[in-house]
């Protein structure tokens, strides 16, 4: 099963984005994907958002692709994990674009 990760824009919007995010993993589920959502994670170091980032990065190398939430461009998070992504060599794309072919 090819496994996923979500990145999208976390800091600065409303319930940091957790909807979007849960949104999306629901749908790649649905699509027969396994997923790494970070917005399931505990930070291990509150109120640092380098713990967050940590955890994040630790998911996303076990994965196979990145689905991109809208505006992800904007996070300096996310831009980190679609370039890490890409540089292990995954797939990295929108996430409509991983919605529109089954798994």
């Amino acid at each position: 099963m090819t496994r996923i990760y979500v990145a999208g824009p976390m800091t600065g919007l409303p319930e940091l984005n957790y909807p979007a995010f849960r949104a999306a993993a629901s749908e790649l589920r649905a699509h027969g994907f396994d997923v790494e959502d970070p917005s399931e994670n505990v930070n291990p170091t509150p109120d640092d958002y380098h713990g967050w980032l940590r955890a994040g990065l630790a998911q996303l190398i076990t994965c196979d692709g990145v689905a991109l939430l809208p505006e992800w461009e904007k996070s300096g998070g996310a831009r980190l994990e679609a370039t890490v992504g890409a540089t292990l060599g995954m797939r990295v794309a929108p996430l409509e674009l991983w919605t529109a072919v089954q798994a």
